[in-house]
């Protein structure tokens, strides 16, 4: 373990969970609002698809909690709430949806520098829920209407930071301030100074003043209620001992700053090498699961943890979790990262067991499909198989003991666009015909696929908040174009198992973007493995935004692994049109600008899809 700063020995004992405050005699409360006895309601999580959904942002269905509200201000609480989700369910089914991924449910710091935390990430007190979203009966309300439905409900957490709870007392005054320093005379250069959020240094804040320094920063906790910016809780996080205290983060490639500095914009670094405060984490997040029978975790900003940290606070939830009959509780982290094997390293023995496939993001999604609108910037699909050519190598290869049950390599979470970049539609430059092709991608390719609320409406936000619409002012309209071929999608995804459990064979991909015979193919089969049987789809895609496109080029055609003479139907057309391997298993199609073919068997065609 690495050395930690000179703090005081953290010497805590745990109080037990914090009592949950008695229900009124004169409130009915539905039974679904009742704690419920957990269950495992998953088969295989490749079978699902997951819709990441900001719960401020998705539908307002209980005005009685709408307030210090902002119509139309997105960096300010907008109204959505749990009873908004269970109004909505019919939506999100026809759609295909069958996990909501929601945004964390604790109590947050409900506003700074006049930003609110309607995202969650914010955290202040881990043992009270969100009020701005309803309360612990409206919670498991809104879970036991998802699981009546068979779906599931996968739970936003951070295990990394709190939310600015506290300042460094760096002038010792005994309040924050944000001031300049300095005479900018020789030896005394004039510095600007927040004490809500100094820069990195190395040790520690200090504290000084105009005679020098005079050792580390005292730790103060604010105690404002009106903005929920109070001493944290559990008790643990209320003491500076649980806070590496070293600034905020100024260089996120060293690896010292990244897991010991605070994350930028004063969210407070936990010491989360220290054994009290690994407890206290996986309490705290089990209690919720515990009350409302949640089925998974995504977890958020993992990179800023200590790798040492993940397969401790995995495997000591899995066990909590198992003897209490939930099974199968899905743990994936979100590295913000490009770095393949950075991310793969979060899946290693008994850690985690998906990570957000966000190298893929920046490979697959942005380079070439993002890029496609333009053929000043259009790229080729070999990066992709190269990319998917590491998995086995960077991401574990076996299940976690007491997990899912699936090789993290095959349980991948893949995405497009998320809350923390700009929606694919702003980078494509309103490219709708890639969006849908992208979409093909997502939902036939190894793993499991994550949609990001709103692109079924042609969201197209920039920037945080921008890509955090509202989106009932849409009108959760379900005939437009976008909206019918996710549905499409999904309804293929579970028709084929092939699609969901196959492996992956690539049969083509290509550097050529331009105006060759192959320019944007990209081709993959998935068969055998979990699929089992003759189970067979081949996926071929057209990346190109200028013109059709073929399976061949300078006379070499397509290798599949289908029989020659097999013919194969393509799902994804109304029309269905069929092609047929020749004798020694070669295929060539000609697909148009930007579109795809989903090709089974003839005899492997379900009807209705």
């Amino acid at each position: 373990m690495r050395p930690l700063h000179t703090a005081p020995t953290l010497a805590f004992v745990l109080a037990a969970a914090a009592a949950l405050a008695p229900e009124a005699a004169c409130v009915q409360i539905p039974e679904s609002g009742n704690k419920p006895a957990l269950a495992t309601h998953v088969q295989d999580w490749r079978d699902e698809v997951i819709y990441q959904l900001i719960v401020d942002r998705f539908a307002d269905g209980d005005v009685n909690n709408d307030f210090n509200v902002a119509p139309g201000a997105l960096g300010k609480y907008q109204g959505g709430d749990w009873q908004g989700i269970v109004d909505h369910l019919d939506y999100l089914q026809k759609l295909g949806i069958t996990t909501l991924w929601i945004s964390p449910v604790v109590q947050n710091v409900d506003s700074d520098a006049d930003i609110d935390g309607y995202h969650g990430y914010w955290q202040q007190d881990l043992t009270k829920l969100n009020p701005h979203f309803g309360d612990l009966a409206g919670l498991r309300s809104m879970v036991a209407a998802v699981h009546d439905r068979g779906m599931k409900v996968v739970l936003d957490i951070v295990c990394n930071h709190m939310g600015q709870v506290f300042f460094y007392d760096i002038n010792r005054n005994g309040r924050p301030d944000d001031y300049v320093n300095g005479s900018g005379g020789p030896g005394d250069p004039v510095v600007q100074i927040s004490e809500y959020d100094p820069p990195w240094t190395p040790g520690g804040v200090l504290s000084f003043s105009q005679e020098g320094s005079s050792g580390r920063a005292p730790i103060l906790f604010f105690d404002d209620p009106s903005i929920n910016r109070t001493p944290p809780l559990p008790a643990i996080f209320a003491n500076a001992g649980a806070y590496h205290g070293m600034g905020h983060i100024e260089n996120f490639d060293d690896v010292a700053q990244r897991t010991l500095g605070d994350f930028t914009g004063g969210l407070k670094d936990i010491a989360t090498e220290e054994p009290e405060v690994r407890a206290a984490l996986v309490d705290a997040f089990a209690n919720w699961v515990e009350q409302a029978d949640l089925d998974g975790y995504r977890i958020d900003t993992i990179k800023h943890v200590e790798s040492e940290f993940w397969p401790v606070f995995a495997q000591a939830t899995r066990k909590r979790l198992a003897a209490e009959n939930k099974a199968d509780f899905l743990m994936f982290g979100e590295a913000f990262d490009g770095n393949d094997a950075l991310i793969g390293s979060y899946t290693g023995p008994g850690a985690l067991d998906s990570v957000f496939y966000f190298s893929q993001h920046f490979t697959a999604f942005s380079n070439v499909f993002e890029n496609a609108y333009s053929k000043q910037t259009a790229q080729g699909t070999k990066q992709i198989q190269a990319l998917w050519d590491q998995k086995k190598i960077h991401y574990g290869t076996t299940p976690q003991p007491g997990g899912i049950g699936i090789a993290p390599y095959k349980a991948l979470v893949n995405f497009i666009d998320n809350h923390d970049v700009p929606r694919f539609l702003f980078a494509s430059h309103g490219d709708t015909a890639a969006l849908h092709n992208a979409l093909t991608l997502l939902y036939t390719e190894d793993g499991i696929p994550n949609l990001f609320y709103g692109t079924e409406q042609d969201f197209s936000g920039g920037n945080d908040p921008a890509n955090r619409e509202v989106l009932w002012t849409a009108g959760f309209q379900t005939d437009g174009a976008t909206f019918t071929h996710i549905a499409k999608l999904a309804r293929l995804r579970k028709a084929y198992v092939a699609l969901r459990r196959g492996d992956t064979k690539v049969v083509w991909s290509t550097d050529d973007h331009a105006a060759e015979d192959d320019a944007g193919i990209f081709a993959f089969e998935r068969a055998g493995g979990d699929a089992g049987g003759s189970a067979y789809a081949l996926v071929v895609l057209n990346t190109s935004d200028f013109q059709a496109s073929s399976t061949s080029h300078a006379g070499s055609a397509m290798q599949t692994s289908a029989p020659g003479g097999t013919k194969l139907v393509d799902v994804l057309d109304p029309q269905q049109a069929a092609y047929t391997v020749d004798g020694m298993g070669k295929l060539v199609v000609s697909v148009p600008a930007q579109r795809a073919m989903v090709l089974v068997p003839a005899p492997q065609v379900v009807g209705g899809t």
